[in-house]
């Protein structure tokens, strides 16, 4: 059995491992998301915390693991007798990436549910992991509807499958905590919203601080066993501190001024719904527990909130997580101008009343909210239950930059000549500095033509396990969505031979039919965007970076993979390579510069050849090609060559030929138009699309399917 590195030895990384040791106080805080790069001992973390849970008293031989104090009375596996518990350590699960639904919430055997009558449930993970603690790596690149499952079991701490008729329901409560990296992707908002804590950990750029965490990891390498045993003390005092804190917890007192400071907080970030005043407030009783109080005072609200709103605040599309921590203090100073009077202490004389002194209940609290905790090592920091923690750390580790607009849009804006002027100075010498994007706004949707099989999404029409019946077909494998018709359709002409005699119906495996179902995919969408000096103009480039920002957040939105290359002056460049973080490419668009001649080939031979590296690795995921630009091509001539013109319709011919569906995005302005972007769109045989089309509410109609070589006509 592998030795789990020593939680207490973990370096650094304050605000996980005060995240996931107040979920194990309190369960009902709702779990922690973990965002952060590679390489920063996310999942070390989380496997180290189960370590340190209390052990559990389980109903013996039940699969759903059951409290002989209080058995599930719905339990598949019930009624269990009394006095049939055993203790046994709690359970730390891990759901795969690649999980499919039946291994998530369990199966039934259909098979022998039709031909023997008999409601046969394999349990999943999420009954494994009922009283411990289940952990999702990389939860972003989960399916939606896996994450869908996993979030409503761990809201209602239960698990229903509904069947062909057959319903089973099982207790499920666990500790979910989630890790991911954002540079791979995004939740949706809605996803967000329903882990209790989100943190940010990143890699310390203190020198002492990662030699450390370098000593320790070699050492605990070498010699798992004897480093765990040099540990063993600090993770006996930490496991009977979480025991302590757990029984303090239903005497901790939430007093009323503690809740309007948690309203105030929460309506100051104007965060949607409910959910984060009732999580900020489960948290901030379980850091008072933790700190051995009974009372939960400021820094308690104050330490809450920087866990619990940084992924629940209102922000615009692509900003990271976080949380204005001047902000938050200036709220908490308000309120405290607006109510003087502290709360009268309940009982001053009981045995739960804390000390006296400064920051006492309901007093006035310390500037600054007394001495802060230290990074350290990670050792000395764990400290036996009898001594209260004087303040919470701060649970950010990194600061988050965001992009100043405000200085490209207050310089004056370049006319379209000044842009154009760009053309005859060649190479980077006419670079144009980076401006910054319009608004964007809310796009139609275009779809690649035909039926695909890609990754779950919400772009285009593909066979899928969700969506509607669309047919039936003989397994694949393990059947897990029975056409009920098909199969019946199938027995029922063989019932004399198979000598039936009664009402029912005889069904053998060959007769076992599953269903068909179409719902949507997500594509590889492939933008390749003019950068050159025709579009250099500053007017002219904020709205194409408007509209490409656009198009990247309705990518986002249904579940792309997103790739950007840029070409302008010689060549073309892979500025992103496909990835399903689709802000990061937003950030580099944002800092796109302008300028030089119009490689218009190179661009789209490079587009050609991402596309072919993609298709090996992913073959079941189809490209969307949308080409930015305003048609023209005016790199330099090659002495008996081609013109460019010449050279980037061959480019495009090409990329028509491997039945690439392509749109073109027309950036042509001005009273004079040349047409050249729609001339691209016929070699490609694309659909040209202006700006304008791009607006869901353009009164212009725009053609949802993008037609290929499918439909040629059309596109001549």
């Amino acid at each position: 059995m592998t030795t789990t590195y020593p939680f207490s030895a973990i370096v650094g990384m304050d605000g996980l491992r005060l995240a996931l040791l107040l979920n194990a106080v309190s369960p009902a805080v709702g779990g922690v998301l973990v965002r952060g790069e590679k390489g920063t001992a996310k999942s070390t973390a989380v496997r180290a915390i189960a370590a340190l849970l209390p052990a559990v008293d389980v109903v013996a031989g039940c699969r759903f693991s059951c409290d002989p104090a209080a058995p599930d009375p719905s339990c598949p596996d019930g009624p269990h007798e009394p006095d049939t518990g055993e203790a046994r350590p709690a359970r730390m699960v891990e759901l795969p990436v690649g999980a499919s639904e039946d291994r998530l919430v369990g199966a039934l055997d259909i098979e022998r549910a039709l031909s023997d009558g008999v409601k046969a449930f394999e349990p999943g993970l999420l009954a494994d992991a009922h009283r411990g603690v289940l952990y999702v790596d990389e939860v972003n690149l989960l399916h939606d509807h896996l994450i869908d499952l996993l979030l409503d079991a761990a809201a209602m701490g239960a698990s229903y499958v509904e069947r062909e008729g057959v319903s089973v329901r099982h207790a499920a409560r666990f500790l979910l905590v989630g890790t991911m990296n954002p540079e791979e992707g995004e939740l949706r908002p809605q996803l967000l919203d329903r882990f209790g804590l989100t943190v940010e950990v990143a890699a310390s750029r203190d020198t002492d601080e990662r030699v450390e965490v370098v000593r320790r990891r070699l050492a605990y390498d070498e010699d798992p066993e004897g480093f765990a045993a040099r540990w063993a003390a600090d993770e006996d005092a930490l496991r009977e501190r979480i025991a302590a804190a757990r029984a303090l917890l239903p005497r901790v007192r939430l007093g009323d001024r503690a809740l309007r400071q948690i309203a105030a907080v929460c309506a100051g970030f104007e965060v949607d719904g409910m959910r984060a005043d009732i999580v900020t407030a489960r948290t901030a009783t379980a850091l008072a527990a933790w700190a051995d109080r009974t009372d939960v005072r400021t820094e308690d609200v104050r330490g809450a909130a920087l866990l619990s709103l940084p992924h629940r605040r209102r922000r615009a599309p692509f900003d990271a997580p976080g949380l204005d921590e001047d902000k938050l203090d200036e709220i908490l100073r308000q309120f405290e101008e607006d109510e003087p009077e502290p709360d009268p202490d309940p009982g001053p004389e009981g045995p739960d009343s804390p000390d006296d002194g400064p920051g006492g209940p309901g007093g006035p609290e310390n500037p600054g909210g007394g001495p802060q905790e230290g990074a350290g090592d990670g050792a000395g920091e764990q400290t036996p239950p009898a001594a209260p923690e004087p303040s919470v750390p701060d649970p950010r580790t990194g600061e988050h930059e965001t992009a100043d607009r405000e200085t490209d849009s207050a310089r004056a804006d370049g006319d379209d000549g000044a842009g154009e002027a760009d053309e005859g100075t060649g190479g980077a010498g006419g670079e144009r500095a980076a401006v910054g994007a319009a608004e964007p706004f809310r796009t139609r949707r275009l779809d690649v033509p035909g039926l695909g099989e890609g990754a779950a999404g919400r772009r285009s029409r593909a066979r899928s396990a969700h969506g509607r019946t669309t047919g039936a077909r003989r397994p694949r494998g393990t059947l897990s969505a029975l056409h009920l018709t098909a199969t019946v359709r199938a027995a029922a002409p063989h019932q004399r031979a198979r000598g039936r005699r009664g009402p029912g119906l005889l069904v053998r495996r060959d007769d076992l039919r599953e269903a068909v179902r179409e719902g949507r995919e997500g594509n590889l969408v492939l933008f390749v965007v003019d950068a050159s000096g025709s579009m250099a103009a500053r007017t002219r480039m904020s709205a194409i970076k408007g509209a490409v920002l656009s198009l990247l957040l309705d990518a986002y939105q249904r579940r792309d993979k997103v790739g950007l290359i840029t070409f302008r002056g010689a060549d073309a460049e892979l500025a992103l390579p496909p990835t399903s973080s689709v802000d990061a490419a937003a950030v580099r668009l944002e800092r796109l510069p302008t300028g030089g001649r119009t490689p218009l080939a190179a661009g789209l031979l490079k587009a050609r050849e991402v596309l072919r590296v993609e298709r090996l690795r992913d073959p079941s995921r189809r490209p969307l090609l949308v080409v930015v630009t305003d048609g023209r091509a005016t790199e330099a001539k090659r002495a008996g060559g081609p013109t460019p013109v010449e050279r980037a319709g061959r480019a495009a011919r090409m990329l028509a030929g491997d039945g690439v569906a392509s749109v073109v995005v027309d950036c042509e302005s001005g009273p004079v138009r040349l047409g050249l972007a729609g001339a691209l769109a016929r070699e490609l045989r694309a659909t040209p699309v202006t700006l304008d089309e791009l607006r869901a509410d353009s009164v212009t109609a725009l053609v949802r399917d993008v037609r290929t070589v499918s439909n040629p006509r059309r596109a001549a």
